[in-house]
Protein backbone atom coordinates (compact mmCIF):
# COMPACT_ATOMS: atom_id res chain seq x y z
CA UNK A 1 0.00 0.00 0.00
CA UNK A 2 1.40 3.47 -0.90
CA UNK A 3 1.50 6.40 1.22
CA UNK A 4 -0.34 9.46 1.06
CA UNK A 5 0.62 11.80 -1.54
CA UNK A 6 0.55 15.47 -0.68
CA UNK A 7 0.90 18.79 -2.97
CA UNK A 8 2.56 21.35 -1.45
CA UNK A 9 1.50 25.08 -2.87
CA UNK A 10 4.59 27.05 -2.57
CA UNK A 11 5.76 30.71 -3.61
CA UNK A 12 9.23 32.31 -4.95
CA UNK A 13 10.27 34.80 -6.21
CA UNK A 14 12.72 38.36 -6.28
CA UNK A 15 10.37 39.52 -3.90
CA UNK A 16 9.67 36.93 -1.60
CA UNK A 17 12.81 35.15 -1.94
CA UNK A 18 13.13 31.16 -1.36
CA UNK A 19 12.50 30.10 1.85
CA UNK A 20 9.16 28.92 1.44
CA UNK A 21 10.89 26.07 -0.96
CA UNK A 22 13.42 25.64 1.21
CA UNK A 23 11.23 24.78 4.28
CA UNK A 24 8.81 23.00 2.57
CA UNK A 25 11.22 21.05 0.39
CA UNK A 26 12.54 19.93 4.09
CA UNK A 27 9.25 19.32 5.41
CA UNK A 28 8.51 17.17 2.25
CA UNK A 29 11.47 14.88 2.58
CA UNK A 30 10.45 14.53 6.60
CA UNK A 31 6.84 13.24 4.96
CA UNK A 32 8.41 11.21 2.19
CA UNK A 33 10.77 9.78 5.09
CA UNK A 34 7.44 8.60 6.69
CA UNK A 35 6.10 7.07 3.70
CA UNK A 36 4.81 9.68 1.96
CA UNK A 37 4.69 11.26 -1.60
CA UNK A 38 5.02 14.72 -3.08
CA UNK A 39 4.31 17.07 -5.67
CA UNK A 40 4.63 20.53 -5.66
CA UNK A 41 2.80 23.78 -7.39
CA UNK A 42 4.03 27.41 -7.63
CA UNK A 43 4.93 30.13 -10.09
CA UNK A 44 7.75 29.58 -12.24
CA UNK A 45 10.44 30.47 -9.51
CA UNK A 46 9.66 27.99 -7.50
CA UNK A 47 10.14 25.35 -10.10
CA UNK A 48 13.77 27.26 -10.54
CA UNK A 49 14.77 26.44 -7.35
CA UNK A 50 13.80 23.01 -7.03
CA UNK A 51 16.06 22.22 -10.50
CA UNK A 52 18.75 23.50 -8.42
CA UNK A 53 18.26 21.81 -5.05
CA UNK A 54 15.83 19.02 -5.55
CA UNK A 55 16.09 18.16 -9.27
CA UNK A 56 13.99 15.04 -8.51
CA UNK A 57 11.00 16.26 -6.96
CA UNK A 58 7.92 16.39 -8.77
CA UNK A 59 6.96 20.03 -9.64
CA UNK A 60 3.99 21.60 -11.50
CA UNK A 61 4.91 25.11 -12.88
CA UNK A 62 1.41 26.98 -12.98
CA UNK A 63 0.60 30.87 -13.12
CA UNK A 64 -3.22 29.41 -11.90
CA UNK A 65 -2.52 27.71 -8.78
CA UNK A 66 -6.00 27.38 -8.01
CA UNK A 67 -6.87 25.32 -11.29
CA UNK A 68 -3.59 23.64 -10.78
CA UNK A 69 -4.09 22.56 -7.24
CA UNK A 70 -7.87 21.10 -8.83
CA UNK A 71 -6.81 19.17 -11.15
CA UNK A 72 -4.22 17.45 -9.57
CA UNK A 73 -4.75 13.61 -7.96
CA UNK A 74 -3.66 14.08 -3.97
CA UNK A 75 -4.32 13.33 -0.26
CA UNK A 76 -3.40 16.22 1.43
CA UNK A 77 -2.12 19.72 1.21
CA UNK A 78 0.13 21.87 2.43
CA UNK A 79 0.78 25.76 1.88
CA UNK A 80 3.74 28.01 2.17
CA UNK A 81 2.43 30.96 0.45
CA UNK A 82 1.81 34.48 2.18
CA UNK A 83 -0.67 35.75 -0.99
CA UNK A 84 -3.29 33.09 -0.03
CA UNK A 85 -5.76 33.09 2.95
CA UNK A 86 -8.83 30.40 3.68
CA UNK A 87 -11.14 30.67 0.56
CA UNK A 88 -7.79 29.83 -1.66
CA UNK A 89 -6.68 26.80 0.90
CA UNK A 90 -10.66 25.94 0.86
CA UNK A 91 -10.89 25.76 -3.08
CA UNK A 92 -7.76 24.24 -3.41
CA UNK A 93 -7.67 21.49 -0.84
CA UNK A 94 -11.60 20.42 -1.86
CA UNK A 95 -12.16 19.09 1.79
CA UNK A 96 -8.99 17.30 2.13
CA UNK A 97 -6.62 17.23 5.26
CA UNK A 98 -4.59 20.74 5.21
CA UNK A 99 -1.49 21.81 6.62
CA UNK A 100 -0.40 25.79 6.53
CA UNK A 101 3.22 26.79 7.30
CA UNK A 102 2.66 30.66 8.36
CA UNK A 103 4.83 33.73 9.90
CA UNK A 104 2.35 36.47 10.15
CA UNK A 105 -0.88 35.42 11.98
CA UNK A 106 -2.69 37.86 10.01
CA UNK A 107 -5.24 36.40 8.25
CA UNK A 108 -7.80 33.87 8.26
CA UNK A 109 -6.40 30.51 7.13
CA UNK A 110 -8.36 27.13 6.28
CA UNK A 111 -5.81 25.31 7.67
CA UNK A 112 -6.45 21.60 9.68
CA UNK A 113 -2.48 22.52 10.89
CA UNK A 114 -0.95 24.96 11.45
CA UNK A 115 2.50 25.78 11.87
CA UNK A 116 4.50 28.88 12.88
CA UNK A 117 7.96 28.94 14.24
CA UNK A 118 8.23 32.38 16.09
CA UNK A 119 9.63 32.19 19.11
CA UNK A 120 7.39 34.62 20.50
CA UNK A 121 3.77 33.06 18.56
CA UNK A 122 1.18 31.85 20.63
CA UNK A 123 -2.31 30.23 20.44
CA UNK A 124 -4.08 33.80 20.98
CA UNK A 125 -2.04 35.08 17.99
CA UNK A 126 -4.65 32.99 15.82
CA UNK A 127 -7.89 33.36 17.23
CA UNK A 128 -10.55 34.03 15.06
CA UNK A 129 -8.15 32.99 12.20
CA UNK A 130 -8.37 29.00 12.11
CA UNK A 131 -11.31 26.82 13.09
CA UNK A 132 -11.76 25.62 16.51
CA UNK A 133 -10.50 22.43 15.77
CA UNK A 134 -7.74 23.40 14.15
CA UNK A 135 -4.10 22.16 15.82
CA UNK A 136 -1.19 24.08 16.19
CA UNK A 137 2.51 24.06 16.02
CA UNK A 138 4.24 26.19 17.52
CA UNK A 139 7.84 27.82 18.35
CA UNK A 140 11.27 26.91 16.79
CA UNK A 141 10.45 22.82 17.89
CA UNK A 142 8.38 22.76 14.69
CA UNK A 143 11.23 24.96 12.29
CA UNK A 144 11.64 22.77 9.32
CA UNK A 145 15.54 22.70 8.86
CA UNK A 146 17.11 19.83 6.91
CA UNK A 147 18.53 17.10 8.63
CA UNK A 148 22.50 18.01 8.12
CA UNK A 149 22.23 20.39 10.68
CA UNK A 150 21.36 18.43 13.55
CA UNK A 151 24.19 15.62 12.05
CA UNK A 152 26.72 18.68 13.09
CA UNK A 153 24.94 20.22 16.68
CA UNK A 154 27.84 18.34 18.95
CA UNK A 155 30.71 19.21 17.01
CA UNK A 156 29.96 23.02 16.33
CA UNK A 157 28.80 23.80 19.49
CA UNK A 158 31.94 22.25 21.52
CA UNK A 159 34.07 25.14 20.00
CA UNK A 160 32.25 28.08 19.85
CA UNK A 161 34.24 31.08 21.14
CA UNK A 162 37.04 30.23 19.29
CA UNK A 163 39.37 33.10 17.71
CA UNK A 164 37.21 34.33 14.31
CA UNK A 165 38.22 32.94 11.92
CA UNK A 166 35.41 32.25 9.37
CA UNK A 167 32.79 34.58 8.76
CA UNK A 168 29.26 33.43 7.11
CA UNK A 169 27.58 35.83 4.85
CA UNK A 170 23.66 34.92 3.84
CA UNK A 171 21.29 37.26 3.46
CA UNK A 172 19.12 34.98 1.43
CA UNK A 173 19.20 33.40 -1.83
CA UNK A 174 17.41 36.21 -4.18
CA UNK A 175 19.60 38.98 -2.26
CA UNK A 176 16.63 41.70 -1.82
CA UNK A 177 17.97 44.82 -2.88
CA UNK A 178 21.64 43.99 -3.63
CA UNK A 179 22.08 43.73 0.56
CA UNK A 180 24.48 41.62 0.70
CA UNK A 181 27.25 43.88 -1.37
CA UNK A 182 26.61 46.19 1.16
CA UNK A 183 26.82 44.08 3.91
CA UNK A 184 30.32 42.40 2.76
CA UNK A 185 31.78 46.00 2.10
CA UNK A 186 31.18 46.63 5.98
CA UNK A 187 32.53 43.19 6.97
CA UNK A 188 35.83 43.80 4.31
CA UNK A 189 36.54 46.69 6.72
CA UNK A 190 36.52 44.91 9.77
CA UNK A 191 37.13 41.48 9.47
CA UNK A 192 41.17 41.52 9.24
CA UNK A 193 42.63 38.13 7.92
CA UNK A 194 39.08 36.14 8.40
CA UNK A 195 37.92 34.09 5.25
CA UNK A 196 34.18 35.58 4.41
CA UNK A 197 32.35 32.49 3.22
CA UNK A 198 29.23 34.69 1.21
CA UNK A 199 26.53 32.66 0.14
CA UNK A 200 23.88 34.11 -3.01
CA UNK A 201 21.70 32.52 -5.52
CA UNK A 202 22.70 32.68 -8.87
CA UNK A 203 20.39 35.10 -9.85
CA UNK A 204 21.23 37.40 -6.89
CA UNK A 205 22.17 41.20 -7.73
CA UNK A 206 24.91 41.39 -5.80
CA UNK A 207 26.75 38.35 -7.67
CA UNK A 208 28.26 40.17 -10.77
CA UNK A 209 29.89 42.78 -8.69
CA UNK A 210 31.08 40.64 -5.89
CA UNK A 211 32.54 38.21 -8.29
CA UNK A 212 34.62 40.93 -9.44
CA UNK A 213 35.68 41.57 -5.65
CA UNK A 214 37.01 38.47 -5.21
CA UNK A 215 39.19 38.06 -8.12
CA UNK A 216 41.41 40.77 -5.91
CA UNK A 217 40.25 39.85 -2.65
CA UNK A 218 41.60 36.12 -1.66
CA UNK A 219 39.24 36.74 1.61
CA UNK A 220 36.17 36.20 -0.53
CA UNK A 221 34.70 32.78 -1.20
CA UNK A 222 31.50 32.37 -2.84
CA UNK A 223 28.95 30.00 -2.84
CA UNK A 224 26.43 30.43 -5.01
CA UNK A 225 23.20 27.59 -4.75
CA UNK A 226 25.58 26.06 -2.19
CA UNK A 227 24.24 22.28 -1.21
CA UNK A 228 26.64 22.40 1.34
CA UNK A 229 24.83 25.50 3.80
CA UNK A 230 24.89 23.30 7.61
CA UNK A 231 28.62 22.78 6.89
CA UNK A 232 29.35 26.33 5.93
CA UNK A 233 27.67 26.78 9.40
CA UNK A 234 29.35 24.86 11.27
CA UNK A 235 32.44 25.68 10.22
CA UNK A 236 31.60 29.59 10.63
CA UNK A 237 32.73 31.36 13.88
CA UNK A 238 30.59 34.24 13.36
CA UNK A 239 27.45 34.57 11.01
CA UNK A 240 25.54 37.59 9.14
CA UNK A 241 22.04 36.59 7.87
CA UNK A 242 18.24 38.18 7.97
CA UNK A 243 16.14 36.78 10.68
CA UNK A 244 14.19 34.65 8.00
CA UNK A 245 14.21 30.76 8.35
CA UNK A 246 17.75 30.75 7.82
CA UNK A 247 17.89 31.64 11.49
CA UNK A 248 16.75 28.46 13.00
CA UNK A 249 19.74 26.55 11.02
CA UNK A 250 22.02 29.36 12.81
CA UNK A 251 20.65 28.61 16.25
CA UNK A 252 20.88 24.78 15.43
CA UNK A 253 24.52 24.58 15.71
CA UNK A 254 25.19 28.03 18.02
CA UNK A 255 26.31 30.35 15.20
CA UNK A 256 26.87 33.77 17.52
CA UNK A 257 24.99 36.35 14.39
CA UNK A 258 24.15 39.76 13.57
CA UNK A 259 20.50 39.62 12.73
CA UNK A 260 19.75 42.35 9.69
CA UNK A 261 16.01 42.69 9.57
CA UNK A 262 15.31 43.35 5.63
CA UNK A 263 11.43 43.51 6.29
CA UNK A 264 8.44 43.57 8.25
CA UNK A 265 7.54 40.08 8.98
CA UNK A 266 10.97 39.24 10.27
CA UNK A 267 10.51 41.99 13.11
CA UNK A 268 9.29 39.88 15.44
CA UNK A 269 11.87 36.88 15.18
CA UNK A 270 14.08 39.41 15.02
CA UNK A 271 13.07 41.24 18.28
CA UNK A 272 12.38 37.25 20.22
CA UNK A 273 16.19 37.00 19.77
CA UNK A 274 17.62 40.28 20.71
CA UNK A 275 15.27 39.86 23.84
CA UNK A 276 16.68 36.44 24.32
CA UNK A 277 19.96 37.88 24.13
CA UNK A 278 20.32 35.54 21.24
CA UNK A 279 21.87 37.73 18.76
CA UNK A 280 22.42 41.20 18.13
CA UNK A 281 20.02 42.51 15.82
CA UNK A 282 20.03 45.75 13.14
CA UNK A 283 17.41 46.84 10.83
CA UNK A 284 18.18 48.43 7.26
CA UNK A 285 15.58 50.63 7.51
CA UNK A 286 17.83 52.42 10.28
CA UNK A 287 19.24 55.78 8.56
CA UNK A 288 22.16 54.90 10.54
CA UNK A 289 22.26 51.34 9.59
CA UNK A 290 25.85 51.31 8.84
CA UNK A 291 27.16 52.50 11.42
CA UNK A 292 24.78 50.55 13.76
CA UNK A 293 25.92 47.31 11.72
CA UNK A 294 29.42 48.23 11.78
CA UNK A 295 29.45 48.42 15.89
CA UNK A 296 27.94 45.29 16.67
CA UNK A 297 29.87 43.46 14.03
CA UNK A 298 33.08 44.96 16.04
CA UNK A 299 31.52 43.47 19.27
CA UNK A 300 31.30 40.26 18.02
CA UNK A 301 34.34 40.03 16.13
CA UNK A 302 36.31 41.09 19.62
CA UNK A 303 34.43 39.61 22.42
CA UNK A 304 34.82 35.93 22.81
CA UNK A 305 32.45 36.09 26.06
CA UNK A 306 29.95 37.89 23.94
CA UNK A 307 30.31 34.85 20.99
CA UNK A 308 29.88 32.06 23.44
CA UNK A 309 26.70 33.90 25.61
CA UNK A 310 25.26 33.64 21.76
CA UNK A 311 25.92 30.74 21.02
CA UNK A 312 24.41 28.97 24.12
CA UNK A 313 21.27 31.32 23.59
CA UNK A 314 21.00 30.21 20.68
CA UNK A 315 21.23 26.71 20.93
CA UNK A 316 18.87 27.17 23.01
CA UNK A 317 16.30 27.75 20.79
CA UNK A 318 15.86 24.99 18.50
CA UNK A 319 17.29 21.76 18.22
CA UNK A 320 16.34 20.83 14.34
CA UNK A 321 14.20 17.92 14.87
CA UNK A 322 11.06 20.24 13.83
CA UNK A 323 10.38 18.59 10.31
CA UNK A 324 9.99 15.24 11.59
CA UNK A 325 7.73 16.42 14.56
CA UNK A 326 5.77 18.03 11.78
CA UNK A 327 5.42 15.36 9.44
CA UNK A 328 4.50 12.76 12.33
CA UNK A 329 1.25 14.88 13.40
CA UNK A 330 -0.03 15.48 9.63
CA UNK A 331 0.59 12.24 8.70
CA UNK A 332 -1.74 11.19 11.73
CA UNK A 333 -4.18 13.74 10.70
CA UNK A 334 -4.54 11.97 7.09
CA UNK A 335 -4.58 8.42 7.91
CA UNK A 336 -7.61 9.60 10.98
CA UNK A 337 -9.37 11.12 8.12
CA UNK A 338 -8.80 8.50 5.64
CA UNK A 339 -9.82 6.14 8.17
Amino acid sequence: MTGPRILFVVDAGPAVGGGHVMRSLTLAKALEAQGATYAFVGPPAVSDLLDTYAPDAARISAEDLAAAAVRESFDAVAFDHYGLAEPDHRTMAQGRPTLVVDDLADRPLGADIVVDAGPERKAADYQGLVPETCRLLLGPSFAAVRPEFAALRGPALAWRGEPVQRILISMGLTDVGGITSRIVEIVRRRSGEAGLDIVLGAAAPSLPGLTKIARRDPRLMLHVDTPHMARLTAEADIGVGAPGSTTWERCILGLPSVLVVLAENQRPAARAMADREAALVVDVGDPEFDKSFDRALWNLLRDADLRRDLARKSSEICDGLGAGRTAETFLKLIAARAG
